[in-house]
């Protein structure tokens, strides 16, 4: 009777623990950020899944650790040994059974969600034709249920500069994107590695030299953002930001329309910290790459057009 006592408080101890935890785990969709892609639903699933793991493994062993305090306490003169795990067969297979079966959940669940996003597009292949400089400046219409993408915008990272190169070849600092619509951008770097990073977007990849990567997102929630580098990059990697906008496509296409009409400025905000004189009182003598110096963008185009 006292063993069946024993188990069924062990059982309502573990279910009692499955419930805070996975009330903690719920807690952690309000730690990040909003999500602005529909991409973001999927990391923070998995984000909210391995919170709720870990509170669980955490509150199980504080538990037993207070309930030995409590009613296994030796006397003061009590200096006999407690009782050998070592050699334990059945301790040895729960200890090496558990934290195995664990990580393979943990790795189905990451698979899984990997998964959902090939299917919205992350790796399948679209061809998007860029209009004549002709035609209007405007995206391509897209079904209701994409599986690709519905435009390719070019992503330049250089140091300490983002550049981005839309349909019909307009250029601006400017990231701009249209709501509830699926698009590829081609990431490259100049020199040297840099982190594409959005935390809205729970989007951060890396962007290797001589290397094309491919990205598909799907904003779902319009406003404006700030685009970082996660990557170490130089000197004056911190400052290499750019505003992020989401927005509907008629607005998307206006002012896609716009810059294409205009020259604009592709400032590098690296290159006023860079004329700047030395504040410090050493010189480390470190080799320091110069930014580049700011460019006009569809220049040309609008010369041509003239």
């Amino acid at each position: 009777m006292f063993r069946f006592l024993e188990y069924l408080l062990i059982a309502g101890s573990i279910a009692v623990l499955l419930v805070i935890s996975h009330w903690i785990g719920q807690q952690a969709f309000s730690w990040m950020p909003f999500q602005a892609t529909a991409e973001a639903q999927r990391v923070d699933d998995l984000f909210s899944f391995l919170v709720s793991i870990g509170a669980f493994i955490f509150l199980g062993l504080v538990g037993i650790m207070v309930y030995s305090v409590i009613f296994f306490r030796a006397s003061p003169a009590d200096y006999s040994e407690g009782h050998p795990s070592r050699g334990d067969v059945k301790l040895e297979i729960l200890w090496t059974a558990t934290p195995t079966l664990l990580v393979m959940w943990i790795a189905f669940q990451s698979f899984n969600i990997y998964q959902q996003l090939d299917i919205l597009g992350l790796k399948q292949i679209v061809h998007f034709h860029t209009p004549l400089e002709s035609e209007p400046a405007y995206a391509a219409p897209v079904s209701e249920n994409p599986k690709g993408a519905s435009q390719t915008i070019d992503v330049f990272a250089k140091q300490w500069d983002w550049s981005f190169r839309y349909p019909n070849n307009v250029i601006s600092n400017e990231l701009h994107l249209p709501v509830n619509r699926s698009t590829r951008l081609n990431m490259n770097a100049q020199e040297v590695i840099h982190g594409f990073y959005v935390p809205e977007f729970r989007l951060k990849q890396d962007i290797v030299p001589k290397r094309d990567i491919d990205v598909v997102v799907t904003p779902i929630r319009a406003g404006k953002y700030k685009l970082k580098d996660s990557q170490f990059s130089g000197t004056y990697f911190a400052l290499m930001e750019a505003d992020v906008y989401v927005e509907s496509l008629e607005k998307y296409n206006q002012w896609l329309a716009q810059t294409a009409s205009k020259a604009t400025t592709v400032e590098n905000q690296a290159v006023a910290e860079h004329i700047q004189p030395s504040k410090t009182l050493f010189k480390s003598g470190w080799y320091t790459v110069a930014p580049a110096q700011s460019t006009i963008a569809n220049e040309k185009k609008v010369n041509n057009d003239t």
